[in-house]
């Protein structure tokens, strides 16, 4: 009787695929540490650290990492960093909100430029990020009346976009009111240093009185002329000067702000609730 010849288990392949796994996570790692070291906020490092710890234990880097950068939640609870989804605002951790911190502008900026989309290419305005925050301009031509400081009736859809944008986030607000270089007399103002800070205040009393948002988290300025986006030679120039820009701060701009002493309720010499 003839023994049968015994074949050889056939040979895996597959088998540097474990490697490449282990490989690729401790890659992301090594980024996300060096990220994480690059940051000068060191509450946001820690958080960060800690997270990618708990990722690694877990195998849930993705939706960690992203709940960290400041997505929204989608349908399925996991964090979303191009922050898609109704209102397009970042959704904020109840710790967050409650330590005051400010929230990265970036994902922002995308969804306010895709919300606004229709206003932006109609020139109405504008949505930018500078070094001090996210800045938001409201054209005078389209929002306010000529010499005047009104919000025109029909614009009220884009401001309740913006205030709803706003609502979502920790960060302080500065409303910036601007002319162009010609001066402005009549019965109501004597300057375009009040012309332009009585824009300003007209639309942050639209945010606060109409769509709620507290009081303390804004300031206002008046530049008048002095600070341009354009030239005022040209009526075009003198078009965009003339505008009211909502800033939203990001750290940098916040470091410009006072800070109120324990127990000082006043914000820029005006006392709160007077």
């Amino acid at each position: 009787m003839s023994r049968r010849k015994k074949h050889a288990a056939p040979e895996n392949h597959e088998r540097w695929l474990v490697s490449y796994a282990d490989f690729i996570t401790l890659l992301f790692a090594f980024f996300v540490v060096m990220f994480a070291s690059s940051q000068t906020d060191k509450n946001k490092a820690k958080q960060m650290s800690e997270s990618v710890k708990k990722a690694l234990s877990e195998s849930q880097v993705a939706s960690a990492i992203a709940g960290i950068l400041g997505g929204v939640a989608d349908d399925k609870g996991k964090g979303n960093a191009q922050m898609r989804g109704p209102g397009g605002a970042a959704k904020l951790t109840a710790d967050v909100k409650k330590e005051g911190q400010h929230v990265e502008l970036m994902p922002v900026l995308e969804v306010l430029t895709k919300e606004l989309e229709k206003e932006i290419k109609s020139g109405k305005m504008q949505v930018t990020m500078e070094s001090r925050g996210l800045v938001v301009s409201f054209r005078q031509a389209a929002f306010f009346p000529s010499g005047g400081d009104d919000v025109a009736p029909e614009t009220l859809g884009t401001v309740e976009k913006v205030a709803l944008t706003i609502s979502k986030l920790p960060n302080p607000v500065r409303l910036e009111g601007h002319t162009d270089s010609r001066p402005i007399r009549n019965a109501r103002f004597r300057s375009n240093w009040e012309l332009s800070a009585a824009r300003g205040i007209t639309l942050m009393h639209m945010l606060v009185d109409r769509y709620g948002l507290p009081s303390e988290r804004f300031s206002v300025a008046g530049y008048a002329e002095n600070a341009p986006v354009d030239s005022n030679d040209t009526e075009e120039g003198r078009q965009r000067n003339r505008r009211v820009d909502i800033v939203i701060l990001n750290h940098t701009g916040m470091r410009a702000e006072p800070t109120a002493a324990a127990g000082n309720s006043t914000v820029q010499g005006t006392p709160r609730g007077h």
